[in-house]
């Protein structure tokens, strides 16, 4: 099953003016923040980096769950059900994601 793509053009739209770019990996498409990834769309939904701090927090909202790839769990990373995303929940996630990647070194 392939990524939704209209909620990709939607995370294009709002992320292109902040210098992310995107590329199709991981099965789906990834947006990088200076080589950094912030978050890939595929065929389960919206992965987005919240940090290994933010976990807890972004845990306790509605339509999220844990990354497990390859069967173990990645700390600080989320998994948003994308009926959740309407503009405002989506601007919130992008924001953290885009806010918690910029704090890592660039990737050359």
């Amino acid at each position: 099953m392939a990524y939704d793509e209209v909620l990709a053009e939607r995370i294009k739209e709002r992320l292109e003016s902040e210098g992310v770019t995107s590329k199709k990996m991981f099965g789906g498409i990834t947006f990088l923040l200076q080589g950094n990834a912030l978050a890939n769309l595929y065929d389960e939904g919206l992965m987005v980096r919240v940090g290994p701090d933010g976990m807890d927090q972004a845990l306790a909202r509605p339509g999220t769950k844990q990354l497990v790839f390859r069967g173990k769990e990645q700390n600080g990373w989320v998994v948003l059900a994308e009926e959740t995303l309407d503009d405002d929940v989506l601007d919130d996630w992008l924001k953290w994601a885009m806010e918690v990647t910029a704090e890592l070194p660039p990737k050359k």
